[in-house]
């Protein structure tokens, strides 16, 4: 174990040390060498020793760099070192995170976190919080919550009695909703195909007074980040409006609600504390390994009441059991990692870590902006979109980038028009390494435009 273990520790090191110097895309060859692991189920054993030789030897090369500090596809952050490392001894401690009695420092992190959280995000006390594996199912508990309390008021049973001949439940999204609340939607018998969508401004942001007028049992789903934007739902004025329709507010702040946490960027999550249930990834901003998302609803028994058995067949203490807030009942500690990154950064390192991110897009945006293509959005915070003229011009010029190795950034349509998406996340960007990737970004553009 002491060797094997050790040799891991050594390959997974250099790995990581030598992110800065390679493609940020695994070679064509790398990946053709993927097949020499599609083979027929062995009929003897392996060493582990071998097991581990071709996992890295093979895997390492044909894997994406996203750990590095030149990955600004999608909204994927880098591990932090030291969760990197919590994450290593979490696993050799091999506990199962759903119960106290199975994982005791995992439960005891939890309630840690649980407290540090809600006073970064200013949320309110009797908060409940679960940790998930990601922004869906964030969601889907945020979301199931709701309907527990909604249905509740008037009278159903959800969790015995299901959906059939339950009340109608309203639900309001923006017409730029993400599709993760979508999903979290359909699988929560609420339908992504019967909500109701309400227009938003040139952003994404929702506009408030559009939401449907009528009372009952309602949901309104809002985002504090917009996945392409950046920009931010009018979380105060939603709020306000649906206090008077006596409406549930979820906010989808997969990646937005870390806002909260940088002085400077606060304001974009006005309101942010009058919503009923939040969802957000730890995996993103905070920079932890995946899979780890939060949960977080007002009142803590109705996302318990969603979320618990009903009949439990152990005899268990009567405090919080981790897996009475979260969908699975055997799961990983997750919050271990969320403490350590905390621990590690605290508040003002991870304030610093949000506002880099975003001054690294700043600098990305201005650079393109300079030289003469279209920034589409307002860069309030970590996301830039641009245009180097036409969709087949854009189109030509992200593909080039990706090809080129030296950073990575995804396309995208936002309003019929053709962009190339940068979302920096993660600790790991520097300068330097925003400044090779704006270099290249500008050369293949020219090149293209030439054409």
């Amino acid at each position: 174990m002491r060797d094997l273990l050790s040799d891991a520790a050594r390959r997974a090191t250099r790995y990581r040390e030598t992110l800065a110097g390679r493609s940020v895309v695994p070679t064509p060859e790398a990946l053709r060498r993927l097949t020499l692991l599609d083979e027929p189920l062995p009929e003897g054993a392996t060493s582990p020793e071998e097991v581990l030789r071709l996992l890295d030897e093979i895997g390492s090369p044909a894997t994406m760099a996203s750990a590095g500090g030149r990955f600004f596809g999608f909204v994927i952050g880098s591990s932090l070192p030291v969760t990197v490392a919590t994450d290593w001894l979490t696993t050799a401690w091999d506990q199962e995170g759903g119960q106290e009695v199975t994982a005791p420092i995992g439960a005891m992190l939890e309630r840690v976190c649980m407290r540090w959280l809600m006073q970064l995000f200013s949320l309110p006390s009797g908060t409940g919080v679960g940790f998930v594996t990601g922004a869906t199912m964030a969601n889907f508990a945020g979301l199931a919550g709701a309907r527990h309390a909604l249905l509740q008021r008037e009278g159903w049973d959800v969790e015995r009695d299901g959906l059939f001949g339950a009340p109608p439940i309203t639900v309001a999204v923006g017409d730029d909703v993400h599709v993760s609340v979508l999903k979290a939607l359909s699988l929560l018998g609420l339908g992504r195909g019967r909500v109701r969508r309400v227009p938003t401004d040139v952003q994404g942001r929702m506009r408030p007074e559009l939401l449907p007028k009528e009372k009952g049992p309602m949901i309104i789903c809002t985002q504090a980040g917009h996945v392409a934007t950046g920009a931010f739902d009018p979380l105060a004025e939603i709020c306000a409006a649906a206090r008077e329709r006596e409406a549930w507010v979820h906010v989808d702040g997969a990646f937005g609600m870390w806002a909260a946490v940088a002085p400077r960027r606060a304001h974009l999550v006005h309101g942010l504390s009058e919503a009923d249930s939040w969802g957000t990834d730890a995996h993103k901003w905070l920079n932890v390994p995946y899979d780890s998302g939060l949960v977080f609803v007002r009142e803590a028994r109705h996302l318990r009441a969603a979320m618990a058995v009903s009949a439990a067949y152990l005899t268990l203490p009567e405090h919080r059991q981790p897996d009475e807030y979260v969908p699975e009942m055997s799961r990983r500690a997750r919050g271990i990692n969320v403490w350590a990154a905390l621990k590690s950064l605290g508040r003002e390192g991870l304030a610093e870590l949000i506002e880099r991110s975003c001054r690294h897009a700043a600098f990305f945006a201005e650079g393109l902006g300079r030289a003469g293509y279209e920034i589409l959005n307002e860069v309030v915070l970590n996301q830039v979109l641009v245009s180097f003229g036409s969709d087949e011009t854009t189109r030509r010029v992200v593909e080039r980038v990706q090809q080129d190795g030296t950073c990575w950034c995804g396309g995208t349509v936002y309003r019929g028009r053709t962009a190339m998406r940068l979302s920096v996340s993660s600790w790991a960007t520097t300068v330097e390494e925003c400044e090779r990737s704006l270099a290249v970004m500008l050369r293949i553009a020219a090149e293209a435009k030439m054409r």
